[in-house]
């Protein structure tokens, strides 16, 4: 199955942007739920927000209205757009199918590290 890289992350003030990219490595036209998961230190992995093919997307509570993903299938990538940035979005943020994680099935990348710090 197709692996994800994830790139863009970087140490950036509260209520700054940051953008995310995942790139696959193979073609995610057929792969119907895409999210971005982000883990903090001594927490539990969650879910920001999924995107599925016909680019519908849900999001977190905790970032809704702040974060944007979206999903070009020609250029096999993910990418997450994030805004008004706080100190709480701190984390590794990682992408993965839905379907996969669901499963227990998917692998995780190395995730790519935001930080949000004055």
């Amino acid at each position: 199955q197709v692996q994800f890289v994830e790139s863009g992350g970087g140490l950036v003030q509260p209520g700054g942007s940051l953008r995310l990219s995942c790139a696959a490595s193979g073609s995610i036209f057929s792969i119907y739920a895409i999210g971005w998961y982000r883990q903090a230190p001594g927490k539990q992995r969650e879910l920001v927000a999924t995107i599925i093919r016909e680019n519908a997307a849900n999001y977190a509570e905790s970032v809704k209205g702040r974060f944007t993903i979206s999903r070009d299938n020609a250029k096999n990538t993910v990418n997450l757009q994030m805004n008004s940035l706080k100190p709480e979005d701190t984390a590794v943020y990682y992408c993965n199918t839905d379907l996969g994680v669901q499963k227990g099935t998917s692998s995780w990348g190395q995730g790519t590290q935001v930080t949000v710090s004055s």
